[in-house]
């Protein structure tokens, strides 16, 4: 409410929050990206439905089984991200918060390995499964991708003025993430160890690392790389990387299509049987029983098959958006935490949309990689909301024009 004097209008003075001994201004959450965040989910919630009936009566279950356990989960997620809006997002910037996070995630990621405790899905133990069959399954994998965002920039703002330095610029990122990766791998999950290392990757160099420094960590994960592709070439020979690849390239050949591409080419069919303007909500052939997964890794097919080219479109210029205003609100943010969790939040809903629409189009192998807000699982869902809410709570302080 404006307060007049002497014949003039004075604007009320804005709100102060107070986060590690800084007093910071206190404005209005984006509405840019709730909005998109919103429209996503609602979007993702619908082609969930669509998607997944059919798996759900051939499961034996009602056909709004898988819909009906995501919008729970989605409310649960809404919840967590409208709290965390409103909490201060400095409180994760305390060591003994972002440690344990951290700590937390590996202990996980080793739990999930135990024989007896982790459930195995297509040869890849990524899942700790709670409450029987039909209970909850949880994946460490999506904890830690939050845990090494805030634990990352928490240590980068405790070390800022000894970034440059190798000794603490680097090698404790390097340890750390080696113990994240190594333990990633031996699920194996190869698309998650790579989101991480991305993610991690790109706030050391943002932090205040030497670009040497991070050509040099780059050149070490080759190698890590490269070690893996040994000693899978190892286990399970040559002719499995040649296949993988030659597969990869030629999807329809006859050779492959029956056996390691038949989901690729259902989902490049599905795409092409869109057309322009798509067949209509709940018109998708493919995924009643051609397209293994659909309401998972592949719902994105689902959706260009039932929304067209318009559809599949819209879909990534709404990620595209998320990801600009994410990136704005890191440029517009009040500190160094604040900027650093920013670009990791944001690069992680990036990154992981864009990798698995390639690998739904086929422009990259497949890797088993969920879309954000769309594919089934409860848990990443609600991670993924709860770090639109710390997103959102930057963008409550930070100078946003």
């Amino acid at each position: 409410m404006a307060i007049s004097y002497a014949g003039r209008t004075a604007a009320p003075k804005p709100k102060k929050s107070v986060g590690r001994g800084k007093r910071l201004v206190e404005t209005n959450m984006d509405s840019v990206l709730l909005g998109t965040v919103i429209a996503l989910l609602v979007i993702g919630l619908l082609m969930m439905f669509s998607a997944s009936y059919p798996a759900a009566l051939e499961d034996g279950e009602s056909g709004t089984y898988y819909a009906v356990r995501q919008v729970i989960f989605a409310g649960l997620g809404l919840v967590a991200m409208f709290v965390l809006s409103v909490v201060n997002y400095h409180f994760f910037e305390k060591t003994w918060v972002s440690g344990t996070a951290y700590g937390v995630g590996v202990l996980l990621l080793v739990v999930v390995l135990i024989k007896g405790i982790g459930k195995t899905v297509n040869g890849a133990t990524r899942w700790i499964q709670v409450g029987g069959d039909n209970g909850i399954t949880f994946q460490p994998s999506e904890l830690m991708k939050i845990a090494i965002v805030l634990f990352f920039a928490t240590l980068i703002v405790r070390n800022e003025k000894r970034m440059d330095s190798f000794r603490w610029g680097i090698l404790p990122y390097l340890v750390m993430l080696g113990a994240v990766g190594g333990l990633m791998m031996l699920e194996p999950h190869l698309s998650g160890t790579l989101i991480i290392a991305v993610i991690a990757v790109t706030l050391i160099f943002v932090g205040g690392a030497k670009p040497m420094h991070c050509v040099l960590l780059g050149a070490v994960g080759l190698a890590l790389l490269a070690g893996v592709v040994a000693f899978l070439m190892y286990t399970k020979g040559m002719d499995y990387f040649k296949v993988r690849f030659l597969s990869w390239q030629d999807p329809f050949n006859e050779q492959y299509m029956q056996d390691e591409t038949w989901q690729t080419c259902q989902s490049l069919i599905a795409i092409g049987s869109g057309g322009i303007f798509g067949l209509g909500l709940g018109g998708s052939r493919q995924k009643f029983g051609y397209l293994p997964e659909a309401q998972n890794d592949f719902v994105f097919a689902v959706l260009c098959e039932e929304f067209g080219f318009v559809g599949a479109v819209t879909v990534i210029l709404l990620f595209c958006l998320l990801v600009f205003r994410g990136f704005y609100i890191a440029s517009k943010a009040q500190d160094k935490f604040g900027m650093l969790v920013a670009v990791g939040l944001t690069m992680h809903i990036g990154l992981q949309a864009l990798l698995n629409i390639a690998v739904v189009s086929n422009a990259i192998p497949n890797t088993g990689i969920s879309l954000p807000f769309f594919s089934y699982g409860g848990t990443a869902l609600m991670m993924q909301l709860a770090e639109m809410g710390i997103l959102l709570n930057i963008s409550r302080h930070a100078k946003l024009e």
